[in-house]
Protein backbone atom coordinates (compact mmCIF):
# COMPACT_ATOMS: atom_id res chain seq x y z
CA UNK A 1 0.00 0.00 0.00
CA UNK A 2 1.32 3.15 -0.94
CA UNK A 3 1.41 5.89 1.46
CA UNK A 4 0.34 9.84 0.39
CA UNK A 5 -1.07 12.86 2.03
CA UNK A 6 -3.48 13.89 -1.12
CA UNK A 7 -5.14 11.73 -3.79
CA UNK A 8 -6.44 13.21 -7.20
CA UNK A 9 -8.78 10.60 -9.04
CA UNK A 10 -9.30 11.28 -12.72
CA UNK A 11 -6.46 12.71 -15.14
CA UNK A 12 -8.06 15.38 -16.61
CA UNK A 13 -7.77 19.04 -16.49
CA UNK A 14 -10.09 19.35 -13.35
CA UNK A 15 -7.62 16.73 -11.85
CA UNK A 16 -4.35 18.23 -13.02
CA UNK A 17 -5.34 21.87 -12.03
CA UNK A 18 -6.11 20.93 -9.34
CA UNK A 19 -3.08 18.83 -8.44
CA UNK A 20 -1.21 22.45 -10.13
CA UNK A 21 -3.44 24.78 -7.53
CA UNK A 22 -2.75 22.54 -4.92
CA UNK A 23 1.12 22.48 -5.46
CA UNK A 24 1.36 25.32 -5.98
CA UNK A 25 -0.04 26.50 -2.20
CA UNK A 26 1.48 23.86 -0.42
CA UNK A 27 4.72 22.93 -2.05
CA UNK A 28 6.31 19.32 -0.91
CA UNK A 29 2.68 18.08 0.23
CA UNK A 30 3.09 14.10 -0.81
CA UNK A 31 0.19 13.44 -3.92
CA UNK A 32 -0.79 11.45 -6.09
CA UNK A 33 -3.06 11.37 -8.63
CA UNK A 34 -4.54 8.20 -10.07
CA UNK A 35 -5.79 7.84 -13.93
CA UNK A 36 -7.76 4.80 -15.41
CA UNK A 37 -6.10 5.11 -18.97
CA UNK A 38 -2.55 4.66 -19.94
CA UNK A 39 -2.70 8.26 -21.04
CA UNK A 40 -4.14 11.58 -19.15
CA UNK A 41 -6.78 13.60 -20.86
CA UNK A 42 -8.11 10.81 -23.18
CA UNK A 43 -11.68 11.27 -22.58
CA UNK A 44 -13.57 14.98 -21.79
CA UNK A 45 -10.55 17.12 -22.11
CA UNK A 46 -8.98 15.36 -25.22
CA UNK A 47 -12.02 15.45 -27.39
CA UNK A 48 -12.51 19.43 -26.28
CA UNK A 49 -12.90 21.75 -29.48
CA UNK A 50 -10.58 24.03 -27.36
CA UNK A 51 -12.49 27.15 -26.79
CA UNK A 52 -11.50 29.73 -24.14
CA UNK A 53 -14.79 30.40 -23.33
CA UNK A 54 -15.65 34.50 -22.30
CA UNK A 55 -18.39 33.50 -20.06
CA UNK A 56 -21.14 35.74 -21.70
CA UNK A 57 -23.85 32.54 -21.26
CA UNK A 58 -24.10 32.46 -17.33
CA UNK A 59 -25.84 33.68 -14.59
CA UNK A 60 -24.10 36.62 -13.07
CA UNK A 61 -22.85 35.74 -10.15
CA UNK A 62 -23.18 32.07 -10.21
CA UNK A 63 -20.17 29.62 -9.73
CA UNK A 64 -19.97 29.15 -13.51
CA UNK A 65 -19.46 32.73 -14.45
CA UNK A 66 -17.18 33.64 -12.05
CA UNK A 67 -15.00 30.50 -12.47
CA UNK A 68 -15.05 30.69 -16.31
CA UNK A 69 -13.79 34.70 -15.76
CA UNK A 70 -10.95 34.25 -13.51
CA UNK A 71 -10.24 30.77 -15.07
CA UNK A 72 -9.76 32.64 -18.58
CA UNK A 73 -7.44 34.36 -17.10
CA UNK A 74 -5.41 32.13 -15.01
CA UNK A 75 -5.42 29.56 -18.06
CA UNK A 76 -3.97 32.19 -20.86
CA UNK A 77 -1.37 33.21 -18.02
CA UNK A 78 -0.20 29.87 -17.84
CA UNK A 79 -0.43 29.24 -21.11
CA UNK A 80 2.22 32.73 -21.72
CA UNK A 81 4.44 31.12 -18.62
CA UNK A 82 4.65 27.80 -20.42
CA UNK A 83 4.63 28.59 -24.20
CA UNK A 84 1.39 27.28 -25.16
CA UNK A 85 0.09 28.81 -28.23
CA UNK A 86 -3.31 30.01 -27.73
CA UNK A 87 -5.32 32.89 -30.11
CA UNK A 88 -7.89 35.45 -29.40
CA UNK A 89 -9.76 34.64 -32.99
CA UNK A 90 -13.14 36.18 -31.52
CA UNK A 91 -16.78 34.78 -31.85
CA UNK A 92 -20.22 36.04 -33.19
CA UNK A 93 -23.73 35.23 -31.64
CA UNK A 94 -25.83 35.54 -34.48
CA UNK A 95 -29.97 36.18 -34.42
CA UNK A 96 -31.61 34.81 -37.16
CA UNK A 97 -35.01 36.09 -36.40
CA UNK A 98 -36.92 38.32 -34.15
CA UNK A 99 -37.30 35.76 -31.39
CA UNK A 100 -33.28 35.36 -31.75
CA UNK A 101 -33.44 39.22 -31.77
CA UNK A 102 -35.29 39.11 -27.93
CA UNK A 103 -32.68 36.70 -26.56
CA UNK A 104 -29.71 38.21 -27.89
CA UNK A 105 -30.39 41.47 -26.16
CA UNK A 106 -30.96 40.02 -22.85
CA UNK A 107 -28.20 37.60 -23.56
CA UNK A 108 -26.12 41.12 -24.15
CA UNK A 109 -27.41 42.59 -21.38
CA UNK A 110 -25.64 39.11 -19.24
CA UNK A 111 -22.36 39.81 -20.71
CA UNK A 112 -22.17 43.23 -19.81
CA UNK A 113 -23.06 42.11 -16.05
CA UNK A 114 -20.38 40.50 -16.10
CA UNK A 115 -17.74 41.92 -17.42
CA UNK A 116 -17.36 40.99 -20.67
CA UNK A 117 -15.86 43.01 -23.60
CA UNK A 118 -18.79 42.30 -26.03
CA UNK A 119 -20.74 44.70 -28.41
CA UNK A 120 -24.12 44.15 -30.24
CA UNK A 121 -23.79 44.66 -33.95
CA UNK A 122 -25.84 45.04 -37.12
CA UNK A 123 -25.84 43.33 -40.42
CA UNK A 124 -23.49 45.11 -41.65
CA UNK A 125 -20.47 44.58 -39.20
CA UNK A 126 -21.05 40.97 -39.08
CA UNK A 127 -20.35 40.43 -42.28
CA UNK A 128 -17.22 42.78 -42.45
CA UNK A 129 -16.05 40.35 -39.16
CA UNK A 130 -17.57 36.71 -40.83
CA UNK A 131 -18.75 37.65 -44.55
CA UNK A 132 -20.46 34.46 -44.77
CA UNK A 133 -22.70 33.92 -41.47
CA UNK A 134 -26.58 34.43 -41.67
CA UNK A 135 -27.93 36.62 -39.19
CA UNK A 136 -29.92 39.94 -38.96
CA UNK A 137 -27.35 41.43 -35.78
CA UNK A 138 -25.11 39.55 -33.67
CA UNK A 139 -23.39 40.14 -30.33
CA UNK A 140 -19.23 40.40 -31.27
CA UNK A 141 -17.01 38.86 -27.95
CA UNK A 142 -13.27 39.63 -29.57
CA UNK A 143 -12.32 38.03 -26.09
CA UNK A 144 -12.95 34.69 -27.18
CA UNK A 145 -10.20 32.40 -27.94
CA UNK A 146 -9.17 28.85 -28.94
CA UNK A 147 -6.06 26.80 -27.08
CA UNK A 148 -5.08 23.18 -27.09
CA UNK A 149 -6.24 21.78 -24.27
CA UNK A 150 -4.53 18.47 -24.08
CA UNK A 151 -1.23 20.47 -24.38
CA UNK A 152 -2.32 22.63 -21.43
CA UNK A 153 -2.63 19.31 -19.90
CA UNK A 154 0.87 17.73 -20.90
CA UNK A 155 2.36 21.02 -19.30
CA UNK A 156 0.19 20.73 -16.06
CA UNK A 157 1.17 17.26 -16.20
CA UNK A 158 4.89 18.37 -16.48
CA UNK A 159 5.18 20.69 -13.35
CA UNK A 160 3.18 18.61 -11.23
CA UNK A 161 6.00 15.90 -11.73
CA UNK A 162 8.68 18.36 -11.36
CA UNK A 163 6.92 19.15 -7.82
CA UNK A 164 7.53 15.75 -6.84
CA UNK A 165 3.83 14.43 -7.44
CA UNK A 166 3.75 11.07 -8.73
CA UNK A 167 1.30 10.24 -11.53
CA UNK A 168 0.08 6.46 -11.87
CA UNK A 169 -1.77 5.53 -15.07
CA UNK A 170 -3.66 2.45 -15.94
CA UNK A 171 -5.02 2.53 -12.65
CA UNK A 172 -8.57 2.22 -12.33
CA UNK A 173 -10.41 3.14 -9.03
CA UNK A 174 -12.13 -0.40 -8.07
CA UNK A 175 -13.24 0.96 -4.24
CA UNK A 176 -12.55 3.81 -1.31
CA UNK A 177 -13.32 3.31 2.26
CA UNK A 178 -13.09 6.66 4.01
CA UNK A 179 -11.91 6.73 7.77
CA UNK A 180 -11.07 8.74 10.60
CA UNK A 181 -8.23 9.54 9.98
CA UNK A 182 -7.22 8.53 6.10
CA UNK A 183 -8.94 7.06 3.15
CA UNK A 184 -7.95 4.13 1.72
CA UNK A 185 -8.29 3.92 -1.89
CA UNK A 186 -8.34 0.54 -3.97
CA UNK A 187 -7.45 0.67 -7.45
CA UNK A 188 -6.21 -1.70 -10.69
CA UNK A 189 -2.20 -0.46 -9.55
CA UNK A 190 -2.18 -0.86 -6.02
CA UNK A 191 -3.78 0.72 -2.76
CA UNK A 192 -3.53 3.72 -1.83
CA UNK A 193 -4.03 5.69 1.28
CA UNK A 194 -3.86 9.25 1.92
CA UNK A 195 -5.62 11.89 4.17
CA UNK A 196 -7.51 13.62 1.67
CA UNK A 197 -9.43 12.60 -1.50
CA UNK A 198 -10.60 14.36 -4.78
CA UNK A 199 -12.73 12.71 -6.91
CA UNK A 200 -12.48 14.40 -10.36
CA UNK A 201 -13.36 11.16 -12.44
CA UNK A 202 -15.40 13.22 -15.02
CA UNK A 203 -17.83 10.76 -16.91
CA UNK A 204 -17.88 8.58 -13.22
CA UNK A 205 -18.04 10.96 -11.07
CA UNK A 206 -21.35 9.71 -9.50
CA UNK A 207 -19.73 6.23 -10.03
CA UNK A 208 -16.70 6.89 -7.75
CA UNK A 209 -18.70 8.99 -5.55
CA UNK A 210 -21.37 5.80 -4.72
CA UNK A 211 -18.54 3.60 -3.87
CA UNK A 212 -18.48 4.73 -0.67
CA UNK A 213 -20.37 7.85 0.07
CA UNK A 214 -23.75 6.62 -0.92
CA UNK A 215 -25.56 8.04 -4.16
CA UNK A 216 -24.81 11.51 -5.63
CA UNK A 217 -26.92 14.22 -5.56
CA UNK A 218 -27.11 13.67 -9.58
CA UNK A 219 -26.44 11.08 -11.48
CA UNK A 220 -24.44 11.40 -14.88
CA UNK A 221 -25.72 10.57 -18.24
CA UNK A 222 -23.78 10.88 -21.29
CA UNK A 223 -24.72 12.88 -24.24
CA UNK A 224 -22.67 12.47 -27.59
CA UNK A 225 -22.03 15.30 -29.47
CA UNK A 226 -21.05 14.91 -33.06
CA UNK A 227 -19.14 16.83 -35.51
CA UNK A 228 -17.78 17.31 -38.93
CA UNK A 229 -15.12 19.63 -40.09
CA UNK A 230 -14.85 21.59 -42.83
CA UNK A 231 -12.31 20.12 -45.88
CA UNK A 232 -9.13 22.32 -45.91
CA UNK A 233 -10.39 24.08 -49.58
CA UNK A 234 -13.78 25.75 -47.54
CA UNK A 235 -12.40 26.41 -43.99
CA UNK A 236 -12.10 30.30 -45.84
CA UNK A 237 -15.51 30.19 -45.27
CA UNK A 238 -15.11 30.77 -41.24
CA UNK A 239 -12.22 33.20 -39.29
CA UNK A 240 -13.11 32.80 -36.04
CA UNK A 241 -16.36 31.00 -33.64
CA UNK A 242 -20.03 31.37 -35.13
CA UNK A 243 -22.66 30.59 -32.70
CA UNK A 244 -26.14 30.74 -32.65
CA UNK A 245 -28.53 32.55 -29.74
CA UNK A 246 -28.71 29.53 -27.63
CA UNK A 247 -32.36 28.40 -26.29
CA UNK A 248 -31.95 29.27 -22.75
CA UNK A 249 -34.33 25.85 -21.22
CA UNK A 250 -30.72 23.56 -22.16
CA UNK A 251 -27.25 23.68 -21.14
CA UNK A 252 -26.26 22.88 -25.06
CA UNK A 253 -25.25 25.77 -27.10
CA UNK A 254 -26.31 24.26 -30.56
CA UNK A 255 -24.47 23.31 -33.63
CA UNK A 256 -21.89 26.02 -34.76
CA UNK A 257 -18.70 26.66 -36.13
CA UNK A 258 -15.59 26.66 -34.34
CA UNK A 259 -11.71 27.62 -35.51
CA UNK A 260 -9.31 24.79 -34.41
CA UNK A 261 -6.28 26.67 -32.98
CA UNK A 262 -4.65 24.27 -35.33
CA UNK A 263 -6.01 25.49 -38.25
CA UNK A 264 -8.70 23.13 -38.69
CA UNK A 265 -12.79 24.47 -38.61
CA UNK A 266 -15.51 21.91 -37.01
CA UNK A 267 -19.05 21.99 -37.54
CA UNK A 268 -21.50 21.11 -34.59
CA UNK A 269 -21.83 19.22 -32.15
CA UNK A 270 -25.37 17.75 -32.40
CA UNK A 271 -26.19 16.08 -28.85
CA UNK A 272 -27.67 12.72 -28.32
CA UNK A 273 -27.55 9.95 -25.86
CA UNK A 274 -24.52 7.97 -26.12
CA UNK A 275 -25.33 3.95 -25.12
CA UNK A 276 -21.95 4.20 -23.10
CA UNK A 277 -20.35 6.61 -20.50
CA UNK A 278 -17.54 6.55 -23.31
CA UNK A 279 -19.25 5.88 -26.18
CA UNK A 280 -17.70 7.90 -28.73
CA UNK A 281 -19.56 5.54 -31.61
CA UNK A 282 -23.13 4.98 -32.85
CA UNK A 283 -21.89 1.12 -31.74
CA UNK A 284 -20.15 1.95 -28.71
CA UNK A 285 -22.72 0.41 -26.37
CA UNK A 286 -22.71 -1.14 -22.84
CA UNK A 287 -26.25 -2.25 -21.87
CA UNK A 288 -25.68 -2.23 -18.22
CA UNK A 289 -24.75 1.87 -18.20
CA UNK A 290 -27.44 2.10 -21.44
CA UNK A 291 -29.92 0.21 -18.77
CA UNK A 292 -29.23 2.46 -16.08
CA UNK A 293 -29.62 5.32 -17.85
CA UNK A 294 -32.84 4.49 -19.86
CA UNK A 295 -34.31 3.41 -16.09
CA UNK A 296 -33.13 6.18 -14.08
CA UNK A 297 -36.04 8.46 -13.28
CA UNK A 298 -34.42 11.31 -13.70
CA UNK A 299 -33.91 10.76 -17.35
CA UNK A 300 -36.84 9.49 -17.69
CA UNK A 301 -38.65 12.83 -17.21
CA UNK A 302 -36.22 14.80 -18.86
CA UNK A 303 -37.33 12.48 -21.89
CA UNK A 304 -40.53 13.18 -21.42
CA UNK A 305 -40.45 16.66 -21.12
CA UNK A 306 -38.53 17.33 -24.43
CA UNK A 307 -38.95 14.47 -26.51
CA UNK A 308 -39.06 16.74 -29.98
CA UNK A 309 -36.00 18.32 -29.24
CA UNK A 310 -34.24 14.83 -28.82
CA UNK A 311 -36.05 13.61 -31.89
CA UNK A 312 -34.79 16.13 -33.93
CA UNK A 313 -31.08 15.51 -32.13
CA UNK A 314 -31.61 12.15 -33.35
CA UNK A 315 -32.39 12.67 -36.91
CA UNK A 316 -29.33 14.69 -37.06
CA UNK A 317 -27.16 12.15 -35.75
CA UNK A 318 -28.59 9.71 -38.41
CA UNK A 319 -29.02 12.22 -40.98
CA UNK A 320 -26.11 14.66 -42.45
CA UNK A 321 -28.49 16.26 -44.63
CA UNK A 322 -30.71 17.37 -41.63
CA UNK A 323 -27.40 18.11 -39.84
CA UNK A 324 -26.06 20.58 -42.94
CA UNK A 325 -29.25 22.07 -42.71
CA UNK A 326 -29.08 23.05 -39.28
CA UNK A 327 -25.73 24.18 -40.18
CA UNK A 328 -27.12 26.49 -43.12
CA UNK A 329 -29.05 28.86 -40.93
CA UNK A 330 -26.35 30.16 -39.52
CA UNK A 331 -23.94 29.24 -43.12
CA UNK A 332 -26.21 29.02 -46.62
CA UNK A 333 -23.38 28.17 -48.32
CA UNK A 334 -22.36 25.38 -46.42
CA UNK A 335 -23.19 22.04 -48.41
CA UNK A 336 -22.73 18.50 -47.85
CA UNK A 337 -19.85 17.91 -49.84
CA UNK A 338 -17.90 20.33 -47.94
CA UNK A 339 -17.96 18.27 -44.79
CA UNK A 340 -15.83 15.27 -43.37
CA UNK A 341 -16.44 13.59 -40.44
CA UNK A 342 -14.28 13.57 -37.63
CA UNK A 343 -14.36 11.47 -33.77
CA UNK A 344 -17.37 12.97 -31.47
CA UNK A 345 -17.27 13.66 -27.98
CA UNK A 346 -18.98 12.87 -24.61
CA UNK A 347 -20.22 14.91 -22.48
CA UNK A 348 -20.83 14.14 -18.49
CA UNK A 349 -24.12 15.66 -18.10
CA UNK A 350 -25.59 15.32 -14.29
CA UNK A 351 -29.17 15.09 -14.08
CA UNK A 352 -31.34 15.38 -10.92
CA UNK A 353 -33.96 12.65 -9.86
CA UNK A 354 -36.75 15.03 -10.91
CA UNK A 355 -35.40 15.63 -13.86
CA UNK A 356 -33.28 18.38 -14.36
CA UNK A 357 -30.09 19.18 -15.97
CA UNK A 358 -27.54 20.56 -13.53
CA UNK A 359 -26.08 23.58 -15.11
CA UNK A 360 -23.50 24.37 -12.16
CA UNK A 361 -20.57 23.39 -11.08
CA UNK A 362 -21.78 20.80 -8.13
CA UNK A 363 -20.02 19.08 -5.36
CA UNK A 364 -20.15 16.15 -2.79
CA UNK A 365 -18.09 16.91 0.59
CA UNK A 366 -17.91 14.47 3.24
CA UNK A 367 -14.93 15.05 5.90
CA UNK A 368 -12.04 13.81 3.64
CA UNK A 369 -13.31 13.96 0.42
CA UNK A 370 -14.18 16.61 -2.20
CA UNK A 371 -16.41 15.18 -4.98
CA UNK A 372 -16.73 16.69 -8.23
CA UNK A 373 -20.28 16.11 -9.19
CA UNK A 374 -20.53 18.31 -11.95
CA UNK A 375 -18.19 20.31 -13.88
CA UNK A 376 -20.54 21.10 -17.45
CA UNK A 377 -18.91 23.55 -20.04
CA UNK A 378 -16.83 25.89 -19.47
CA UNK A 379 -14.72 23.09 -17.45
CA UNK A 380 -12.24 23.63 -19.32
CA UNK A 381 -11.77 27.15 -19.58
CA UNK A 382 -12.38 27.73 -15.86
CA UNK A 383 -10.29 24.85 -14.76
CA UNK A 384 -7.59 26.60 -13.07
CA UNK A 385 -10.21 28.62 -11.09
CA UNK A 386 -12.01 25.27 -10.32
CA UNK A 387 -8.99 23.48 -8.83
CA UNK A 388 -7.81 26.69 -7.13
CA UNK A 389 -12.04 26.74 -5.28
CA UNK A 390 -11.17 22.61 -4.40
CA UNK A 391 -7.87 23.41 -3.12
CA UNK A 392 -9.53 25.94 -0.96
CA UNK A 393 -12.19 23.28 0.24
CA UNK A 394 -9.29 21.07 1.13
CA UNK A 395 -7.42 24.08 3.19
CA UNK A 396 -10.44 24.07 5.48
CA UNK A 397 -9.53 20.31 6.28
CA UNK A 398 -5.72 20.64 6.91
Amino acid sequence: MISTQVIIVGGGIVGLATAYNLLQRYPGTALVLLEKETDLAVHQTGHNSGVLHSGIYYKPGSLKAIACRAGKQAMEGFCQQEGIPYEHCGKVIVALDADDNTRLNALHERGLANGIQCELIDRGRLQEIEPHAAGIRAIHIPETGIVDYRMVCSHLAARIMEWGAKIYTGAKVTGWREGTDEVIVNSSAGDFVGRYVVNCAGLYSDKVAAMGAGAAPAKIIPFRGEYFELKPETQYLCKGLIYPVPDPKFPFLGVHFTRLISGGVECGPNAVLAFAREGYRKRDINLPELAESLTYPGFLKLASTYWRTGAGEMWRSISKAAFVKALQRLMPEIRSEDLESVPAGVRAQAVTPDGKMLDDFAFKETPRMVHVINAPSPAATASLSIGKSIVEKLSQRF
